[in-house]
């Protein structure tokens, strides 16, 4: 059974009527990749299994493409398309339309969102470009797509993870769970090491999500506690600016602090001497 993704998701991806669109053979030599292909990586074992079926019943289901300057653009099917090539296939049935580059960039998320084909990544970066190439917010995206708001907002912010993270939740050592607990973390120096010990020890999303709580709280009740110094320190420099009648500055260190006491000439010099041996 086919999970849907949305209301009416199916009419927005063309498809072919055998009464309406005329189904022609090209050589497939003519044929290349949708250059908006959102998917960078296709499972060999998957391909593998498609060439299989091709090689005993052909392709039952033309691909869709578009006319280009050379040869023909496929807009759904490049899996088909694939496993024709490792089959030996010369020929392939396809149904020609005539769409625009941005209509070609939609297509491809929406085919690979409805067989679940992409990573967390792949759609994140799909979402981005969709919304940069058209100009777009996520709200009129999750219109367009029959997804939530929430969903591509989370999504994309999966992008801001360092280069690392990212990479180990393209290729499945992390979940796009990881991905979303792993953005809570207040403290951003501590991800590669709180990424370190998810992978050491195989933890769930709950898990990262509880050790992630407990990380911010500690980080909180430390802030509090330099809040409370600082109100120390403040009320400190201010007194003694009363008493001395000129700028002070306390600096504190992890084992020692200093106190600055600004003076213009000999004279006030002399004048806070007298103040600090009352």
């Amino acid at each position: 059974m086919v999970k849907r993704l949305g209301k009416g998701l199916d009419a927005l991806i063309p498809d072919f009527d055998e009464h309406e669109d005329t189904i022609q053979e090209i050589p497939i030599k003519d044929c290349r990749p949708n250059p908006y292909q959102p998917r960078k990586t296709f499972n060999a074992d998957s391909i593998e299994e498609l060439k299989e079926s091709i090689l005993e019943y052909g392709i039952i289901q033309p691909l869709i493409v578009r006319k280009s300057i050379k040869g023909y653009e496929i807009v759904v099917g490049e899996r088909r398309f694939r496993a024709a090539k490792e089959a030996g296939l010369t020929v392939i049935p396809v149904v020609v339309k005539e769409l625009t580059d941005h209509r070609m960039m939609e297509l491809a998320l929406l085919e690979n969102l409805q067989r679940e084909d992409l990573t967390p990544i792949e759609e994140a970066q799909a979402y981005a470009n969709l919304m940069t190439e058209l100009n777009i917010t996520q709200e009129e995206l999750s219109n367009r797509l029959g997804k939530s708001r929430s969903h591509i907002a989370n999504t994309v912010r999966l992008l801001s993870l360092p280069d690392q993270i990212i990479s180990y939740i393209n290729n499945g050592d992390l979940s796009m769970g990881h991905g979303r607990a792993l953005l809570g973390l207040k403290k951003k120096s501590d991800l590669m090491d709180v990424v370190k010990e998810i992978r050491n020890k195989k933890l769930n999303v709950r898990q990262v999500e509880k050790m992630i709580n407990e990380l911010n709280n500690k980080k909180a009740i430390k802030n509090e506690k330099k809040r409370e110094k600082d109100i120390f320190i403040t009320k400190t420099e201010s007194i003694l600016r009363d008493r001395l009648g000129t700028g002070v500055k306390i600096q504190r260190g992890k084992k020692k602090g200093k106190i600055e006491i600004e003076f213009y000439s000999n004279e006030d010099l002399e004048r806070i001497v007298n103040v600090l041996e009352r």
